[in-house]
């Protein structure tokens, strides 16, 4: 049976930013990807494609995120469709009731969503953090085995002997910049943190950093991967 691994988001293009060379990668090994988004993305920006309603833009950014679930090797993608920008206003045990009907419906054994800091310090990328912690760490998820954060660094203090997995390109970089671009409403913001990426290539992507934080009731746990297959059951 191929293993299956839940990527948790709050909004179309977060999998597509840190995940692309992670995704890509098991996906050719033969795993059953799963994304879970809360939003629409809405409250954006449309960059170059103009004005529109918020209605026009959710519609648009669900088919971006088709296209680059498509190109990256996603499996399924499911949407919450809640209020973009509004995530902290959903009680939490609401939003962590939906997070384990997702990942029990699926059987996934590996989640993965954002750090602490919800990498940009963006509140609906928070909300999303502490509601999966409730929900992989509630034992309600009987599947889950592992939870990561994608994280953008590691403070040495933080990582030591602490499992962190870097996942380079390894021939993936075309497909990120493909997946990328899929997103054209938020091309701006895109181009801001990766440059022109219609330049390349080559094109200059940093590693994909995962930090394991719960292993089958332990935190933290101390030890080194390879895989975030590693010692599954």
């Amino acid at each position: 049976m191929p293993r299956t691994v839940g990527f948790i988001y709050a909004h179309p293009d977060d999998e597509t930013f840190g995940c692309s060379f992670l995704i890509r990668q098991i996906s050719d090994e033969g795993t059953k990807v799963v994304l879970l988004t809360a939003t629409q993305g809405e409250a954006g920006k449309s960059g170059r494609l103009g004005a529109m309603t918020r209605e026009e833009l959710a519609a648009i950014r669900e088919q971006e995120l088709q296209r680059a679930g498509e190109i990256l090797g996603i499996s399924e993608i499911e949407h919450l469709r809640m209020g973009d920008g509004r995530l902290q206003e959903v009680k939490q045990e609401v939003l962590a009731d939906r997070i384990i009907e997702f990942l029990n419906k699926h059987q996934a054994e590996v989640v993965v969503t954002f750090p602490a800091d919800g990498i940009s310090g963006h509140p609906d990328h928070i909300a999303i953090h502490h509601a999966v912690n409730q929900a992989v760490f509630s034992g309600a998820c009987s599947s889950v085995q592992k939870l990561y954060y994608n994280v953008m660094g590691i403070q040495e203090s933080q990582a030591m002997g602490t499992a962190v997995l870097e996942i380079k390109g390894g021939g993936h970089e075309e497909v990120k910049a493909k997946a990328l671009t899929a997103h054209e409403s938020q091309i701006l913001s895109i181009e801001r943190v990766f440059g022109k990426l219609d330049e390349g290539p080559p094109w200059h992507f940093s590693p994909e950093l995962f930090l394991l934080v719960w292993e089958r009731g332990s935190f933290y746990p101390a030890k080194q991967e390879r895989s975030i297959f590693d010692d599954l059951l």
